[in-house]
């Protein structure tokens, strides 16, 4: 159903936004600040961030019940989070979040693939020496989509793979090989803090013009559709037979250029999956959200509004530690994936 809806709006929405600047003002222009991944165990998941990708605690505690509202959540939840990256970046942080006291919890992406549409499919990284690193994620449990298969994305040569653990979790990991990664990257040793965060859509143009049109974020990359030239192994887990069959469109967008922030869509176009859409929100397990900073949190909201898109949730103060009291309000892609600002 909410599929349909996000369609009829999405539609509604199309034909005033003729009215709208083609410069159209960004929500943010910072890129996104954490993503939220909600999961059953803190200490199960945060072992892969720990002991293979390299990040440290930067915060734990309890969730504060304002926080617990703002996801809709009842009286009765309780719940806690992990805040993890590394120590001298204050953007593309991992929060973990456990919630309780809130009855059962579905997997938002149950046994999904690429070509399953709705919620979040990966956040990505950037890896050094992945072989090792993939042995170290395999030893502690987590399982992959692929081996780690070579990509050749316009100049850049890499193996990719993407790590698969407990409640749905993805990570994708990027080793470039040639040529070197740009100063902006900064220097770490095993993996980097996030700088993407992939969604599998229905419709590659309703999500791009979303996000452009809508959030006013700009275009890194948007293509054509893909169809491999003869059979190769996919990253994403499109069979070898049918690769030279199977077609994907792609964009990315960020609010603001830069080697983070950035947002991907991908959408199959030849394979015909599950829809997700509908599962996307707490308690249910998986990636929950991302969070951008917003310099206004009235005028965010309002741009949104006047541009004809739906406010999930409403403005709202909750402290949300260790940030202390903040204002925040979400929207959903036209997939269901949810985008918090802040301020």
């Amino acid at each position: 159903m909410f599929k349909h809806i996000s369609i009829l709006l999405s539609i509604a929405w199309s034909v005033s936004v003729a009215a709208i600047d083609e410069a159209v003002q960004p929500i943010s222009t910072q890129p996104w600040k954490e993503v939220l991944i909600s999961v059953h165990s803190l200490e199960r998941t945060a072992k892969f961030f720990t002991e293979v990708a390299g990040y440290r605690e930067r915060w734990r505690g309890e969730l504060s019940q304002d926080e617990l509202q703002f996801f809709g959540l009842p009286e009765t939840a309780r719940g806690e989070a992990l805040l993890l990256g590394h120590d001298d970046y204050q953007s593309g942080l991992v929060r973990l979040v456990r919630f309780d006291n809130v009855g059962p919890k579905a997997v938002m992406r149950p046994g999904a693939r690429a070509w399953d549409t709705g919620c979040y499919f990966s956040i990505m990284v950037r890896a050094k020496n992945l072989s090792s690193l993939y042995q170290q994620a395999i030893e502690l449990g987590w399982l992959t989509e692929t081996p780690i298969t070579p990509l050749a994305f316009g100049a850049s040569k890499l193996n990719v793979v993407i790590f698969k653990g407990p409640d749905g979790v993805q990570v994708q990991a990027y080793e470039r090989l040639a040529p070197p990664l740009p100063e902006e990257v900064g220097n770490f040793q095993s993996m980097s803090r996030p700088f993407n965060i992939m969604q599998m859509v229905g419709n590659r143009d309703r999500s791009y013009a979303f996000f452009k049109e809508v959030l006013g974020f700009d275009s890194w990359f948007s293509g054509a559709p893909y169809l491999a030239e003869k059979a190769e192994y996919s990253p994403i887990g499109i069979p070898y037979s049918l690769s030279t069959s199977v077609r994907y469109h792609a964009a990315i967008v960020y609010p603001v250029k830069g080697e983070f922030g950035r947002m991907e869509l991908i959408d199959i176009l030849d394979i015909q999956g599950r829809d997700h859409s509908k599962r996307c929100d707490a308690p249910n397990v998986g990636i929950l959200s991302v969070r951008f900073k917003v310099r206004d949190i009235e005028k965010a909201r309002n741009m949104i509004a006047d541009r004809a898109w739906p406010i999930t949730r409403g403005i709202t103060k909750a402290n949300v530690a260790p940030f202390g009291e903040l204002q925040l309000f979400s929207v959903k892609s036209p997939d269901g994936a949810t985008i918090t600002f802040y301020q």
